[in-house]
């Protein structure tokens, strides 16, 4: 919750509404989890609390997390929030991985990778056990649709997903998938759709674990740079 027509709203009323509107609309009386989606710079954590422990103590949810939200921000809350903030969800993909490729460039001067945009985020996340979701875990970038048999502009990736998901008797959906939940800190994987097949497809890579020669290989093969 938290997105509204040309404007974030942290508000407690806003965040008690929405709740009541999403069980309504799910035909359930809780939620599992609850996510503030995008950060309100305008947030009052006093208020952000006050909601939250309605809900929590009312049944109505039952564990709360955090969108695109940097350390900073999730501190900022904490400082009132009681609940554990127990999930960030963040966009990663082999294609577009800032959170993880700043990290492995530290330190390179001139090199637009070594731009850290996340503030440290992942390193944050594993150090406070929150667990990340990985929304459009097949995208290119932001808006500019999939890589996954993108022959013009991602030649040398295709080859390597299609070559490793003949390995593993699997699909380059899986292989995509299972890069993401290669990683130490049990990233979870959002694919954002309601094709059972492509759920099915997409979970086979849970299965898969890479070894570190071919996640690096599929690093950089989408373009990244290893120094």
């Amino acid at each position: 919750m938290g997105i509204r027509e040309g404007f974030y709203d942290f508000s407690s009323d806003h965040i008690l509404t929405t709740v009541d509107e999403s069980l309504a609309a799910l035909r359930t009386d809780h939620l599992d989890v609850l996510l503030l989606h995008r950060p309100d710079t305008l947030v009052e954590p006093a208020e952000v609390a006050a909601a939250f422990d309605t809900l929590h103590t009312a049944g109505k949810v039952r564990h709360f997390g955090v969108s695109n939200h940097t350390p900073g921000q999730i501190e900022v809350l904490k400082t009132e929030v009681r609940q554990p903030l127990i999930v960030n969800q963040v966009q990663l993909s082999i294609t577009h991985a800032p959170l993880v490729a700043a990290g492995l460039a530290a330190n390179i001067a001139g090199l637009e990778q070594s731009v850290d945009r996340d503030n440290g985020l992942l390193d944050h996340a594993r150090l406070n056990g929150v667990t990340l979701q990985a929304w459009s875990p097949f995208q290119k970038g932001t808006s500019d649709g999939v890589f996954l048999g993108d022959r013009e502009n991602y030649p040398e990736l295709d080859d390597a997903l299609r070559e490793l998901a003949s390995q593993f008797g699997t699909t380059p959906t899986a292989i995509a998938t299972a890069w993401i939940t290669r990683h130490p800190a049990n990233i979870q994987v959002v694919l954002g759709t309601t094709n059972p097949g492509r759920v099915r497809e997409a979970a086979a890579g849970s299965d898969v674990v890479l070894s570190r020669e071919q996640w690096y290989r599929l690093f950089r093969a989408a373009g990244h740079t290893l120094p």
